[in-house]
C-alpha cells in the first residue's frame, strides 16, 4: 500500500510540475483527489488491509492528500500571479503622461448669430414664432400678392412636392398664418430653414435659413422701420453703425428698399470686405402690401405694418468674416472649434 501511495504522488507531482496554464490545474485536482480520484480509490481499498495497519494506511493517505493541496496550491498562486504580472505590464498608466481632454462641443456659428438675432428683437418686444417647412402654395406665393403668373415665382427656383404644396422658399408664410389668426397687434420675427433650387457655391445653398420680421399695427410708417432697423443694426455690429435705405421692388410690400449697414471693418472709409464702397448690404424691407393685409383678414384702412427679411448665414458670413457659405455646412471641426 505505501508503495502504492509513493507511486501516485511521484506521478501526481510529476503532472502538477508539467502544468503550462491554469486551466488544466483543476483536471489534475480532480483526478487525485476527487470523489472518484486515485487517493481516494485507496481508502476505499482500505477494507482489504489488515486492521493493525488501517490507522498507518489512513494516516499515511492524508499526508498525500495534504502534500497534493499544497502543492496545487502554489502552482495556482505561481499562475495568478504571472498572470497579474503580465495584466499589469500590459495596462501600465504612465502618470506623468498629459490627461486626455474630453471634445466639448459648442454651439454652431449660424446659432450663435440666431440667438444674438432674437435676444435683439425680444428686447424690443418681438415673439419669435415657427411654421411649418413644407407649405402650400397660397401661404408661400398668393397670400404674398405673388399670384401663379407673377415672374417673381420664376425667379425663385422652387422644390414643388405636387401642384400645390412646396418646400418653403421663404419664412413669410408663417407671418401670414399669424396675420390670419387677427389677434393684433403683431410684433414677430419668423427663423427658419428654406429651401430654393440653387447650385452650391461660395455664396449659394438649396437650404439655408431665414429671419423675417412683421409689425402690423395703428399708425405704423416708413419712419418706424427705419427706425427699427437702424437699432438693430446697431446692436448687432456695433454703436456707430450707420443705415442706408435704397429703393427696390417686393410684391409683398410698398414701398420697399434694400438696406446697407456702414463697414464694420472700415468704419464706411472704403476696405477689400467692403469692396471700397463703406457699404455692406444686410436685408431687404418694406411697408406691407394693402392687398397682403386685405387678403389675411385685416383692414388696410386702419391697420399698417412694415416687414423685413435678412439671410441667417450672411449675418453670420459678414459678422464673423467667413467667406465661403460652404464652410458652415462641411462639418470640418478645425474650421468650427474657432467659434
Amino acid at each position: 500500500m505505501k508503495e502504492q501511495l509513493n507511486a501516485i504522488m511521484e506521478e501526481a507531482l510529476q503532472k502538477i510540475n508539467a502544468l503550462v496554464n491554469l486551466e488544466t490545474l483543476n483536471d489534475i485536482r480532480v483526478a487525485y483527489l476527487g470523489k472518484k480520484g486515485e487517493l481516494t480509490n485507496v481508502l476505499k481499498s482500505m477494507k482489504d488491509v489488515a486492521p493493525e495497519e488501517r490507522p498507518m494506511v489512513g494516516q499515511l493517505v492524508n499526508e498525500a492528500r495534504a502534500k497534493l493541496e499544497e502543492k496545487l496550491e502554489e502552482k495556482k498562486t505561481a499562475f495568478e500571479m504571472k498572470l497579474r504580472e503580465e495584466k499589469i505590464a500590459k495596462e501600465t498608466i504612465d502618470v506623468t503622461l498629459p490627461a486626455k481632454k474630453p471634445m466639448v462641443g459648442h454651439r454652431h456659428p449660424n446659432s450663435i448669430a440666431l440667438d444674438e438675432v432674437e435676444r435683439i428683437f425680444v428686447g424690443m418686444g418681438y415673439e419669435v414664432v415657427e411654421g411649418p417647412e413644407v407649405e402650400y402654395d397660397y401661404y408661400n406665393f398668393e397670400a404674398l400678392n405673388i399670384p401663379a403668373n407673377h415672374p417673381a415665382k420664376d425667379e425663385q427656383d422652387t422644390f414643388y412636392v405636387t401642384g400645390d404644396i412646396l418646400l418653403r422658399t421663404q419664412t413669410s408664410p408663417v407671418q401670414v398664418r399669424v396675420m390670419e389668426q387677427g389677434n393684433l397687434p403683431i410684433r414677430m420675427i419668423a427663423p427658419g430653414r428654406v429651401f430654393r433650387s440653387d447650385e452650391v457655391d461660395a455664396t449659394h445653398s438649396p437650404s439655408f435659413h431665414q429671419i423675417e420680421g412683421l409689425v402690423i399695427d395703428k399708425n405704423i410708417t416708413f419712419a418706424d422701420l427705419k427706425g427699427t432697423l437702424a437699432e438693430f443694426a446697431k446692436q448687432l455690429f456695433g454703436e456707430n453703425t450707420k443705415v442706408k435705405f435704397r429703393p427696390h421692388h417686393f410684391p409683398f410690400t410698398e414701398p420697399s428698399a434694400e438696406v446697407d449697414v456702414t463697414c464694420f471693418k472700415c468704419g464706411g472709409s472704403g476696405c477689400r470686405f467692403c469692396k471700397g464702397s463703406g457699404w455692406i448690404e444686410i436685408l431687404g424691407c418694406g411697408m406691407v402690401h394693402p392687398k397682403v393685409l386685405k387678403m389675411s383678414g385685416i383692414d388696410p384702412n386702419e391697420y399698417s405694418g412694415f416687414a423685413f427679411g435678412v439671410g441667417l448665414e450672411r449675418i453670420a458670413l459678414l459678422k464673423y468674416e467667413i467667406d465661403d457659405m460652404r464652410l458652415l455646412y462641411e462639418n470640418d471641426v478645425r474650421f468650427l472649434k474657432q467659434f
